[in-house]
């Protein structure tokens, strides 16, 4: 097994990069907060990927959020190479708030996100982006809370996908 396995399952996200007839969508499990106060994300991607020569190339890229609705277009985009991928998708990509790079219209959330920062480790790159912007379906997000009901996915292994129960655990104090 390999060990990066052990932290499956993992939140599914796509990755948008690129403008007009060269925008691409990527799958990615490899996402994270990097900041609160800026808000920062990091997303770890290949150099071959062709995501990768977008973000370097403008300097920007879109974290979107999926939804169960999307499985069919997660697995496509993460399993082809090429932007006409998105022909065998319903991904509709539509203009962002603040940057130039798409958002995906049909996703959950999105989050705008400018490049401060890159550092290659291992086989892939770290891209630090500051989020400059963001938007989101009201039907799956209330107040300041998901709606665990609304199809968040989680990579739970290669070909495997689940969502989240909407039950809430909290610890006994």
């Amino acid at each position: 097994m390999k060990a990066y396995r052990l932290l499956y399952p993992m939140r599914t996200y796509l990755v948008v990069a690129g403008r007009g007839s060269e925008a691409n969508v990527m799958a990615a499990d490899w996402v994270t907060i990097v900041s609160a106060n800026p808000f920062m994300l990091g997303v770890a991607i290949a150099p071959q990927r062709r995501t990768w020569g977008l973000v370097k190339k403008y300097g920007e890229f879109v974290i979107s959020v999926p939804g169960l609705d999307m499985l069919d277009d997660v697995w496509v985009v993460g399993t082809r190479h090429g932007s006409e991928k998105l022909r065998d998708t319903s991904i509709k990509l539509v203009p962002s708030r603040v940057i130039e790079t798409p958002s995906i219209g049909n996703a959950l959330a999105n989050l705008e996100c400018k490049v401060v920062d890159e550092r290659d480790y291992g086989d892939h790159t770290w891209f630090v982006g500051e989020v400059v912007a963001s938007s989101y379906s009201r039907e799956a997000f209330r107040g300041d809370a998901p709606r665990l009901g609304a199809g968040f996915l989680a990579h739970a292994s290669w070909t495997d996908f689940v969502t989240f129960e909407p039950k809430v655990y909290r610890p006994r104090t």
